[in-house]
Parts: structure tokens; sequence; C-alpha cells
């Protein structure tokens, strides 16, 4: 769990992810149509990417992708979709320092 902590802590936007998830693709993509270039471990492409997916799921994040904005668990799809359709997603980027206005 330190090991996610640190990973997360280096850098504004951070996504767990899975190369072959179209959910992780859906939601990359719309942070780079922000401008966002997000820190991006594929889980099934990386050295102990078994145990960083078991730390997340400590966390409380069971699938992919899980989405960290500013070193804070922000959630899941479901949850970055939310938070752009209630126009929050994008002060959030800002207040991060991921994305400049």
């Amino acid at each position: 769990m330190d090991r996610v902590k640190r990973m997360v802590s280096e850098r504004p936007v951070v996504i767990f992810s899975k190369s072959s998830c179209i959910l992780s693709h859906t939601i990359k993509s719309l942070f780079n149509d922000y401008g966002v270039h997000p820190t991006v471990y594929e889980l099934d492409e990386i050295a102990r990417g078994r145990d960083i997916e078991q730390a997340l799921s400590g966390l409380g994040c069971s699938t992919v992708p899980t989405v960290f904005i500013g070193g804070e668990l922000v959630g899941g799809a479901n949850e970055i979709m939310s938070l752009q359709l209630k126009s929050a997603l994008k002060p959030m980027l800002i207040n991060a320092g991921a994305l400049w206005v």
C-alpha cells in the first residue's frame, strides 16, 4: 500500500489500468481530450502489477480503471464520468495542477 501511495503522490493524475480494458481506454481518452497527460500504470504489463492490484483492492477499488487526482483516490470509470457530467472534473484537474486555463 505504501508503494501505491508513493506512486500516486508523484504526479497530478494517475490511472491504474489494464491494456485490454475498454473502460480504461475511455477514461484515458477523456483526460487526453482535456490536454491532461496522466501517468498510466498498465497493471497487466508492469512488474508487480498483481501486487499493486491487490493494494488497490485494499483501498476499495477492485476494478480498473482506478483514478487518483492530486494524490487522492477519485474512483473508477463511473465516478470519473459522473464528475464529468456534473462539470466537476475540470476544476479538480485545475486544482491538482494537471490542467492550466
